[in-house]
C-alpha cells in the first residue's frame, strides 16, 4: 500500500475539507480550467479563488500552468488515489464490523423468530 507521508496527507485532507475546493476539483475532473472559470460558480473574487487554488496546489491536487496572462489549472489525481488508499483501510474496518453486526442480527432472528401475525378479521 502506497502511503503519503503525514504532512502531504494532512494537506490533502485540509484541501478536501473545504466545499469550494471540492467543487473546484470536480470541475477540474472535466478538464482544465482558468482561475476565472473556477471562480465563476462561487461569486468570489479572483483573489479568493487564488487562495483556494494555492491550497489545492500545496496538496499536490492540481497543477497550474501560466500561458501568457492566463493561468490554467488541471487536476493531478495522484494524491487523491493515495488518500483513497489510506481511507480504504477504514472502509475495510467498517465493512468487517457491519458484517459481524449482520451475522449477530441473523442469529438473533433464528433464536427469536417474530411471532406470526394473526388474522384480525
Amino acid at each position: 500500500m502506497v502511503e503519503l507521508e503525514t504532512p502531504q496527507l494532512d494537506s490533502v485532507f485540509h484541501a478536501l475539507g473545504d466545499a469550494t475546493r471540492r467543487r473546484m476539483l470536480r470541475e477540474l475532473a472535466r478538464g482544465e480550467r482558468t482561475v476565472s472559470e473556477l471562480a465563476e460558480p462561487f461569486a468570489i473574487s479572483l483573489a479568493a479563488a487564488s487562495k483556494h487554488i494555492k491550497a489545492l496546489e500545496h496538496a499536490g491536487l492540481i497543477h497550474r500552468e501560466i500561458r501568457g496572462r492566463t493561468h490554467l489549472c488541471r487536476l493531478a489525481p495522484g494524491p487523491l488515489a493515495s488518500a483513497h488508499q489510506w481511507l480504504s483501510f477504514y472502509e475495510g474496518f467498517w465493512t468487517d464490523r457491519l458484517d459481524v453486526l449482520e451475522r449477530l442480527l441473523r442469529e438473533e432472528d433464528v433464536r427469536n423468530p417474530p411471532a406470526p401475525k394473526g388474522d384480525d378479521q
